[in-house]
């Protein structure tokens, strides 16, 4: 029981990820001085990044996201500013927003440069201006770190704030109403939708011929081979329990390669050679299932495994006799095993996604051992072994092909082969949607199978595969339909297609890039405001207005119901100079405000304790809030939605008020 019980525990700390909270400032900053010779200087500007944030690299090429820049802020003659800046490893990544190859930083990176002292103690200041991203925001900010220099201070002496700071410091505030829909959710945590993923795919597994059969031999022997039915029970129970510990292991040497090198794991996605690599597994798992060849681990291994559990007996005797229903049933279990493998580290989730999407596979995998042990008469009830499992096999080898495209598709955008465009792509899965119909439907059969007429449930499958290649013909067309929202992240880029897709017209719907201008235009044509801060490189801001806002529900609400104001909080354009100022914080210190970036970066932050990109907030024209502000959200209906219930509540209460007084 004891065994039992850490068991059960070390399960629980596998899935004890909890949903993060919004995050203000991803990236922690420290100067120092790594070298001193003389009056020169070798300035090191580090940087600690949280876990599944990054920053873009100091050097990037024109057309990409804006880079990591670093400034100084010193007397004129106190310093000489020496040689480039140089920055640690940077990983090389595809960006399909910007369609090209892009460099990051991820959890550290470090910048140095060097500076000639020309006064001795001379403050010395390192402005850095820099974006951090994850999976669904970016966040564009900047920092002003003193430098420890010899002789001198290393605390930044912050000035006082003039009459001017004050003024426009107070004039950024908004004085909102129904500041309850300022109050945030916490964000949901997306490795439980891989531990579903996962979860199904074992669940398929158990109906290949490798596991299916298992079933009730496992069970009989644990429920008829021990005199004491309670003892049989929990045998066959701490048996599946095994299965699940064994699949959750198998993730854990690819927590110690992202501990090691966080590049490991992420290169995956954009890697030319191990796309290509995976695409060729991919092609033999598919051939394998087909029934061509058999791909087996070593016999001698599950032999060991076998004899282990016979000699030793009692609790490690079951853990061997569950390695040996791994080893054995790899042939089936293997390739829904690497599709995890693949589809989980290329979705730039790490080492966690995967944890979770297999930890599912192996709970699907154990579940049956565990509950047809406590109920055996359900036994009974399950169908006999027999031609239909072959049948699961071939379906499963037909996804297969469809997954080797993915990773072919991946390669090629890097690349910019060219070879598998968007509607190229689709029409190689409606090919195989069509002919996994056709086998489903009896029209041909591999050679290693039996002669056996096809049942109803394959003929239903068929006809879904059918619809699916039907839904996937809309794609290899131009107009907005195309878009394919169900096969969003696994078809390449609308615009990355044989047609010549313009789709920058979305850009040219934003009626105002000024705060006070949009507000008076609302003021005057009696309609609601979306504040929509973005920045010009942000990723997700780009996903959502090239493929939510031009949804049919959501353009017209936002052309016709709304006065859009896009701020954006990574323009470096410099205001003028009376825009200039400090703007004081509560805690007294003051924030440089130089460029259109820094203003409304600190405008969203302060306003709305919010400092995320893409951001969405509703106001009526006296800074009334109509709804709850939202982040990223990529379905479209759910953010026409949101946009309506919006503007009901503007309608609601845009009656005229009656005048008091005369």
């Amino acid at each position: 029981m004891r065994s039992f019980k850490s068991l059960i525990t070390l399960l629980v700390l596998f899935f004890a990820l909890t949903a993060q909270a919004q995050v203000i400032d991803p990236i922690k900053w420290e100067v120092s001085i790594s070298e001193q010779r003389g009056d020169t200087l070798k300035l090191s500007l580090n940087a600690e990044i949280i876990e599944d944030w990054y920053t873009y690299a100091y050097y990037m090429d024109e057309g990409g996201p804006i880079p990591t820049e670093i400034s100084y802020e010193f007397t004129a003659g106190d310093y000489t500013i020496l040689d480039d800046v140089a920055e640690s490893e940077v990983i090389r990544k595809f960006d399909e927003t910007f369609e090209m190859e892009i460099g990051i930083h991820e959890q550290t990176a470090t910048f140095t440069q060097s500076v000639i002292q020309h006064k001795q103690g001379a403050p010395l200041n390192i402005v850095v201006d820099y974006q951090s991203c994850n999976a669904e925001r970016c966040i564009f900010e900047n920092a002003v770190l003193a430098v420890p220099v010899p002789g001198g201070s290393s605390v930044i002496e912050n000035p006082e704030a003039t009459e001017k700071d004050k003024t426009l410091s107070e004039a950024l505030k908004l004085d909102l109403g129904n500041g309850q829909y300022l109050e945030t959710d916490q964000e949901e945590n997306s490795g439980w939708m891989n531990f579903f993923l996962g979860f199904l795919g074992g669940l398929i597994a158990l109906l290949t011929p490798c596991v299916f059969p298992m079933i009730p031999l496992t069970v009989s022997f644990f429920t008829k081979g021990s005199e004491d039915k309670r003892k049989g029970i929990f045998n066959a129970v701490l048996y599946g329990l095994f299965i699940a510990l064994i699949y959750v292991l198998l993730s854990v040497p690819f927590h110690v390669l992202d501990s090691i090198n966080e590049e490991i794991l992420n290169t995956i996605s954009t890697n030319v050679t191990l796309n290509v690599v995976f695409f060729v597994i991919f092609l033999v798992f598919a051939f394998s299932l087909f029934g061509y060849f058999e791909l087996t681990l070593p016999s001698s291994w599950g032999t060991k495994m076998d004899q282990k559990a016979t000699s030793l007996g009692g609790v490690l005797g079951i853990f061997f006799m569950a390695i040996t229903l791994a080893i054995v049933s790899f042939s089936c279990t293997g390739p829904i095993l690497g599709t995890l493998l693949g589809n989980s580290l290329s979705s730039d989730g790490g080492a966690w996604q995967l944890t979770y999407g297999i930890a599912g596979f192996g709970l699907a995998l154990a579940l049956p051992f565990a509950l047809f042990a406590m109920f055996p008469n359900w036994l009974n009830s399950l169908p006999k072994s027999g031609g239909w499992m072959t049948t699961v096999k071939v379906v499963l080898g037909f996804l297969e092909l469809g997954f080797a495209f993915k990773f072919l598709s991946n390669a090629d955008l890097v690349s910019h082969w060219g070879i598998l465009k968007r509607e190229i792509f689709l029409g190689v899965w409606i090919l195989l949607s069509l002919a996994l119909a056709a086998y489903l439907f009896g029209f041909f059969k591999f050679p290693h199978e039996g002669k056996s007429k096809r049942k109803a449930i394959p003929v239903l499958l068929g006809l879904l595969f059918v619809a699916f290649a039907g839904y996937m013909t809309l794609g290899l067309t131009n107009p907005p339909k195309s878009n394919l929202s169900l096969l969003s992240g696994f078809a390449p880029p609308m615009f990355y297609s044989v047609y010549d897709k313009d789709i920058s017209d979305i850009h040219g719907e934003h009626t105002y890039t000024d705060f006070e201008q949009g507000v008076a235009a609302a003021r005057s044509l009696n309609k609601p405001l979306i504040i929509d801060f973005t920045g010009w490189a942000c990723v997700n801001c780009r996903k959502m207005e090239e493929q939510v806002w031009v949804e049919p529900q959501v353009r017209a609400l936002l052309h016709e119901e709304y006065v859009l104001v896009s701020l954006y909080v990574d323009d470096r354009a410099p205001l003028d100079a009376s825009e200039q100022f400090n703007f004081l914080r509560q805690d007294g210190s003051l924030k440089s405000i130089r460029n259109v970036g820094n203003k409304w970066a600190t405008f969203q932050t302060v306003n709305f304790k919010n400092n995320s990109q893409p951001y969405y907030v509703l106001m009526d024209a006296d800074l009334n809030l109509l709804n709850r502000p939202v982040g990223y959200t990529p379905d479209a209906d759910e953010f026409a939605s949101w946009l309506q219930t919006g503007l009901d509540n503007f309608n609601a209460t845009k009656a005229p008020k009656p005048i008091i007084g005369n």
